[in-house]
């Protein structure tokens, strides 16, 4: 069953590199622990497009940012030292912690020119677990637990479920599965954690016969109850879900449990205290103006 539905709203990251952004909202802040879901594009660079539509180095605390692409490819590059070319199918997860900076360039699209689409979620640490030292994780196509049945074929991107274990270290309870459906193709959701959502990244699905979701929608499916997702023409779809880890706020690029954290993130990122990526340090992104509130609570 259906709780809510979400569309996405367009958002620029600057230099026309658009994202559609489904978490947080108002009326529903996150699913489990994911607290942010942009879907990236789709969009088709031509080559020789400008920098200024890479994102430049800019901070995080408090939660892991798990990347994950459909087309195109992305270089990170962090203050751990980490150098990762990502490409469709594989994960890179980057864990926050107490704080890391990071840049995601565009640079074999501007070579080549490109089609880009993927999503970037963030999935917020526990509590007791926000100020952990920071770390990154790469994990190949390959070891990603894969099945295809009755016109499904899948892939268990992160988290544990259906007997399942993806290889990425997430630190609470979560499932992030990517489904390709052929039309007729039927997926009853996992009931493995209390929340879970349906995101559409491309196609026509129904949720329990009901109510069709559509590219850029997501259902938050009632709490522990299965549903079945049923493809009405070929649909790429995402299942996100997990155990909710309390009230967060989010500031910008910061997340918390903490509002006087946050603050603290910010006057450092201000002041110059947090170290840039060894091989991308000569610029970054500014810490924008306060929003009012300052901070947004998610649980």
């Amino acid at each position: 069953m259906i709780e809510l539905v979400i569309d996405q709203r367009r958002r620029d990251l600057g230099g026309g590199f658009e994202v559609g952004r489904v978490l947080p909202y108002m009326k529903r802040r996150a699913v489990g622990p994911f607290v942010f879901f942009d879907h990236m594009g789709p969009l088709d660079l031509p080559a020789g497009f400008p920098m200024s539509m890479d994102v430049r180095p800019h901070p995080h605390i408090g939660i892991s940012t798990l990347s994950y692409l459909f087309a195109g490819e992305i270089t990170h590059r962090d203050s751990l030292g980490y150098h990762q070319d990502i490409r469709p199918g594989e994960v890179n997860w980057m864990t926050a912690g107490s704080g890391v900076t990071h840049s995601e360039r565009l640079e074999r699209a501007r070579r080549e020119g490109a089609h880009m689409e993927g999503i970037q979620a963030w999935v917020a640490l526990p509590t007791g677990q926000e100020e952990i030292d920071p770390s990154f994780q790469h994990v190949a196509t390959a070891d990603l637990p894969t099945w295809r049945e009755d016109g499904v074929q899948g892939r268990l991107v992160a988290g544990e479920t259906l007997g399942m274990k993806a290889g990425v270290n997430a630190f609470s309870p979560m499932h992030y599965l990517h489904l390709e459906l052929e039309p007729g193709a039927r997926f009853q959701t996992p009931t493995d954690h209390s929340e879970s959502a349906v995101y559409v990244v491309s196609g026509l699905v129904e949720i329990d016969d009901g109510r069709p979701l559509g590219h850029g929608q997501m259902a938050v499916l009632e709490k522990g109850v299965a549903s079945v997702v049923c493809a009405l023409e070929p649909s790429t779809v995402m299942i996100l879900g997990g155990e909710p880890v309390g009230e967060r706020f989010i500031d910008w690029n910061f997340v918390s449990s903490s509002k006087d954290r946050i603050e603290q993130a910010k006057a450092d990122w201000r002041a110059g205290r947090m170290k840039l990526p060894d091989m991308d340090n000569q610029e970054f992104i500014p810490l924008p103006p306060d929003p009012t509130p300052s901070a947004s609570p998610t649980s």
